[in-house]
């Protein structure tokens, strides 16, 4: 006797007959003889009586096509079975709904998810195909009843849930070294190791393309400056050599010379071994430009995934001292000033100025000059971003500015804002690791269902205790996916276990990667805290110090929460300022939905990232450093601190050179800073008015505001999703 059914959606619910009688009965009400209330009850009381305790709706289904089968109203089975079907297609419609939309390249949230990605493209179709069609797959093979009721109930959002059944990892930090020196095979190419600069500018560019396409995250190069170096030295002997070969003359005494610089100069007035010397260095400079011309602009137009999208990539740079490291840093930054094609502003790779005192950030400090020229660029092109060594959690016991792989301790960010440093299960770095996978809590929702409760201290409490449930949840699924994730053979990814993850070059092929990614991350993120604390108290913690205690003490919970479960789970949990793009509005329709209108909460189409001040919100750079700054040590999986601001920033460096002391003095771990940049779609021309109607340049209309979305660049805001549109539009800059 049937007592319970389940349902589709994975939910037990009891059995009720009702349903199959009026089923029945509308498909005999289409059919010429009409209904038969005898043969419905009988047909009913049969399947009833003699199905098992526990049935499933399509088990149940098959028994009363059967049963109509068997008796005289065949006309009936038929218009049944073509009702069923019917609904079959109905339930399938929303896919065939969004798959119509890639089709006919419809700009929507589907298609505009990521804004890195070209889905107009037929690789950008066939990726969102595959991506539509595998998220049902996860949901319900993958995840547990808990998360997946989580999930929809909009309680958390699993990042990259697309690429869950490749058990890829999400981003790593390539220790580029062990490829310029040893090679690599890719595909079915073979790299020997580098001896010129151009060929390690363009296995830098490979590295990251092929990782690209083994991962679903970013890729990131830490040190890029001293993983270069080396062949700006070898390329000068090449010089000199060529030189010797042009004379007949021996100059092997220049091979090793010590050189303060490498910098340009006239060859006039000099004669002997300085004249070959400034020679062989101009001619070393002017090679190290053109490597680092084709770096960026490779890096924007080679592309990953299927021919999908540009690499995510990343470099980090700024603190090695040496000549030939300078010359690098040099040459990058004036190619990124310069711009590439018609002068365009460089998507990618995002550069990260690495500010350390004593090295790269302070007046005598020996890259003090450069410093001051990546604040020039950033003021043009948005980029360098700025990452604070001297803050105190960025701090590693081993730097010492004598060791020459002094970058092995000095923190790395990568794309948006991750960052991997701390490590229990190894060496306390951020080369050759990176982020598993993470997963976002919506604490927005939390704080609404808590709203009716009167007393402020016991809404608090609710608060927490619903809170903490749905933590428990989050790293059980992080948990999860890491047991999923590690019975990978170390075969499905040919370079990042050959060459980039660490402890990866002990594997076999058919060995699973389970040894060695336990040093990676499980990142916790969160999002919306301004408008959980309007919630909980009316003001967020921008405009309000009593909203601020809370909201530090809350992102502190979470900290301590992501301990407890490094200490039960044995992995490395941090905790992540969550850069919302795609997740940016999807938890807002669903809290509108079912919570309404509730000013301040849910009254905008998107909910703030993490723990900003939001960005309609009035106030001063100094202001916004003081409320943010405090989260940054909370937030070891990655955060950010932005800064916007008005006019022509291209002649004022000292304004970013502001923002990077605000940076310092605060203790702020990663920092930016926004500006006009506007630029013609059709020639690529690019100022900073204010409001630019009309190219100069070619006359076109076609103009569109470079704009930065959750921490990397957007050549168009055309592939910018609905919510973060309406962010881009709140945007207001802080004096």
């Amino acid at each position: 006797m049937i007592q319970t059914v389940v349902k589709r959606d994975g939910r037990v619910v009891g059995y009720n007959e009702e349903k199959i009688k009026a089923a029945i009965r509308k498909a005999m009400l289409t059919t010429e003889l009409g209904e038969d209330e005898s043969l419905i009850s009988r047909i009913a009381d049969h399947i009833g009586m003699s199905g098992k305790e526990q049935m499933t709706v399509e088990e149940i289904q098959d028994r009363v096509e059967f049963e109509l089968m068997k008796s005289s109203r065949k006309d009936v089975a038929k218009r049944y079975i073509s009702y069923r079907d019917k609904r079959r297609i109905a339930r399938q419609a929303k896919t065939r709904d969004i798959f119509l939309e890639i089709i006919e390249t419809k700009n929507n949230d589907v298609t505009r998810e990521n804004a890195n990605m070209n889905t107009d493209s037929p690789a950008g179709m066939m990726m969102k195909f595959a991506s539509e069609t595998t998220k049902p797959f996860v949901d319900d093979y993958l995840l547990s009843d808990e998360a997946n009721e989580a999930m929809r109930q909009g309680y958390i959002h699993i990042h990259d849930k697309d690429y869950y059944p490749t058990k890829s990892l999400t981003c790593v930090q390539h220790p580029l070294n062990h490829i310029l020196k040893g090679g690599f095979i890719a595909g079915h190419g073979e790299s020997r190791p580098a001896k010129r600069i151009e060929t390690a500018s363009v296995i830098a560019c490979i590295s990251l393309e092929t990782a690209q396409n083994e991962m679903h995250g970013g890729q990131a190069i830490p040190a890029f400056d001293y993983y270069l170096a080396p062949f700006v030295r070898n390329s000068f002997i090449e010089e000199v050599k060529n030189i010797e070969a042009l004379t007949g003359k021996d100059y092997s005494k220049l091979y090793d010379v010590k050189l303060k610089d490498y910098l340009k100069r006239p060859l006039e007035g000099l004669e002997g071994d300085d004249r070959v010397l400034q020679h062989a260095i101009n001619r070393t400079v002017s090679r190290v430009h053109q490597a680092m011309e084709a770096f960026v602009h490779n890096m924007n137009s080679i592309h990953s995934r299927g021919g999908n999208q540009v690499v995510f990539s990343s470099i980090n740079y700024g603190t090695d001292t040496s000549a030939e490291g300078r010359c690098v840093i040099r040459e990058l930054l004036q190619t990124t000033y310069e711009g590439v094609g018609n002068g365009a502003t460089a998507i990618f790779p995002i550069q990260i100025w690495k500010s350390k005192s004593g090295v790269s950030y302070l007046p005598d400090d020996p890259n003090y000059d450069l410093y001051q020229l990546a604040c020039k660029v950033t003021a043009r092109r948005f980029f360098p971003n700025f990452v604070n060594l001297d803050a105190t959690y960025n701090f590693h016991e081993k730097w010492n500015p004598e060791d020459p792989e002094r970058y092995l301790y000095e923190v790395a960010t990568m794309g948006c804002r991750t960052r991997v440093f701390e490590n229990r299960y190894g060496e306390k770095t951020s080369v050759g690791r990176g982020n598993l996978s993470f997963t976002t809590v919506n604490i927005v929702r939390i704080a609404i269902e808590t709203m009716h409760i009167k007393d402020e201290k016991e809404r608090i409490e609710a608060f927490y205790k619903k809170l903490d449930e749905i933590l428990d949840i989050t790293a059980r699924q992080l948990c999860d996916r890491y047991n999923f994730q590690k019975g990978a053979l170390a075969k499905q990814f040919p370079l990042l276990m050959s060459r980039l993850w660490n402890g990866g070059e002990k594997l076999g092929p058919t060995d699973t990667i389970e040894p060695v990614i336990n040093q990676g991350t499980l990142g916790i993120g969160f999002i919306g805290l301004a408008e959980a604390l309007v919630a909980l108290r009316g003001k967020h913690h921008g405009e309000d110090e009593d909203s601020q205690k809370l909201g530090l003490e809350i992102i502190t919970h979470f900290r301590d929460k992501a301990l407890e479960y490094s200490n039960k789970y044995e992995h490395n949990f941090s905790v992540l300022a969550t850069p919302a793009e795609g997740l940016s509005g999807k938890f807002t329709i669903k809290d509108k939905k079912k919570f309404g209108i509730i000013p301040g909460v849910t009254d905008r189409e998107y909910y703030t990232n993490s723990n900003h001040v939001p960005v309609y919100y009035h106030c001063s750079p100094l202001h916004k450093a003081k409320v943010e700054a405090p989260y940054h040590d909370l937030t070891r999986g990655g955060h950010i601190f932005y800064v916007e601001i008005d006019g022509d920033a291209t002649h004022n460096p000292k304004a970013i050179s502001d923002i990077v002391d605000l940076i310092h003095k605060y203790n702020i771990g990663y920092g930016s800073v926004n500006h006009n940049r506007n630029r013609c779609m059709d020639c690529g021309y690019e100022d900073a008015q204010d409001s630019l109607e009309k190219c100069p340049k070619c006359g076109s209309d076609n103009i569109d505001k470079l704009q930065r979305i959750t921490g990397y660049l957007v050549g168009t805001t055309d592939r910018w999703n609905k919510a973060k549109l309406a962010e881009l539009r709140d945007r207001v800059v802080h004096k």
